[in-house]
């Protein structure tokens, strides 16, 4: 984690994804895979990848519901626009998948 925060200070975005990617992947057990999803979103957005950081966000939403990490990457996530006019997360099930299709539907 701590090489991906510095290459992602430096503006190695892709860098930065793999090594957050591989914590994800290699580390499931550990507990900074919310905050690997969550960095995986920011750098998606700032790489312009609105797509794949909403598919990363609901994972971790799935997955850690009720973390910071999860308020902080839907913060991000909605100040992009990339979730416009869906109310803010509550904790609990279903995450931000859940709360994408509620408000779709």
């Amino acid at each position: 984690m701590a090489i991906g925060r510095y290459y992602e200070q430096q503006h190695f975005y892709a860098a930065a994804l793999g090594r957050y990617q591989e914590v994800v992947h290699r580390f499931q057990t550990t507990n900074h895979v919310a905050e690997a999803l969550a960095r995986i979103v920011e750098v998606d957005l700032k790489l312009g990848l609105v797509g794949e950081a909403k598919k990363n966000a609901a994972v971790l939403g799935y997955n850690y519901p009720g973390s910071h990490w999860y308020k902080v990457a839907y913060d991000e996530l909605a100040q992009s626009g990339g979730v416009p006019g869906v109310a803010p997360p509550k904790g609990g099930r279903p995450g931000f998948f859940g709360t994408i299709v509620n408000a779709i539907f």
